[in-house]
């Protein structure tokens, strides 16, 4: 079975190996790209003034990557001293995992991985700064509800989700047909809608009529809303718990 993964091409390889150690057959086709923002001097502030947080929250291993990457270009070599004076709260395991890599142990990872899901961990927000570094594209969920419970959320922009440019590998694979289209985030969802329709493809009527995955709800309604029937939903958050309904759904098909 051909499986298309349309996550960034640097966010693929762990999935597409574990894909093919499951017997899939891995089919990149990245429709998003992550690009840190120009201008990151609100966010030098931030980071110059980060004892007024009461926390740092981390909504995506990207959100991470840019941070930490900015914090060793200003001068900070390890970034334990810069940021002692405030609790790390991350959104999901691999936010977690990433910030691990760099030295950090998060004070707070909610069981369940949307940003709102965080709130409750936080404690008492009131009169208090919360800094959320955040794609352009991110929902307004948490910083909402950060507010609704007194809290001040502070969000800075630190990268952008742009389409990418269309893989042709990955393009004729699609033409030719695939077994599962996989999405992993709402700008998945819509990027891919858009590089289809612009490369003559029908993205509700691919040939070989392939099934759709998606990691978690958010992006479930996201397919939903652009018109595509989603047939398995990951019920672990992760690329993992997707590799996992879409494993269970193949067994149940062959298994009758």
């Amino acid at each position: 079975m051909k499986v298309l993964i349309t996550r960034p091409r640097a966010q693929s390889a762990e999935f597409g190996t574990a894909l093919q150690q499951s017997g899939f057959e891995p089919v990149y086709f990245p429709v998003i790209e992550i690009h840190p923002v120009d201008d990151f001097s609100e966010l030098d502030k931030a980071l110059s003034e980060i004892e007024r947080y009461a926390w740092l929250v981390f909504t995506s291993v990207n959100a991470v990557d840019v941070v930490f990457d900015r914090i060793a270009i200003v001068g900070t070599k390890h970034a334990s001293p810069l940021l002692g004076h405030v609790k790390i709260a991350a959104v999901g395991p691999k936010t977690a995992e990433t910030l691990r890599k760099y030295g950090m142990a998060p004070q707070f990872v909610p069981d369940e991985f949307v940003g709102e899901a965080i709130l409750p961990g936080l404690g008492d927000l009131r009169r208090k700064w919360v800094l959320l570094p955040r794609a352009e594209i991110a929902r307004q969920a948490l910083p909402k509800a950060i507010v609704s419970g007194g809290g001040l959320a502070h969000e800075i922009i630190v990268y952008q989700t742009l389409p990418a440019e269309v893989d042709a590998e990955g393009l004729a694979a699609l033409k030719a047909g695939v077994d599962w289209v996989t999405f992993t985030s709402p700008s998945t969802v819509q990027n891919f809608a858009q590089i289809t329709r612009q490369n003559g493809l029908d993205p509700l009527n691919l040939p070989g009529n392939p099934k759709i995955a998606c990691i978690g709800p958010i992006t479930e309604n996201a397919a939903r809303e652009e018109g595509f029937d989603v047939a398995v939903l990951a019920q672990e958050y992760t690329t993992e718990g997707l590799l996992e309904v879409i494993r269970e759904w193949r067994q149940c098909v062959e298994g009758t």
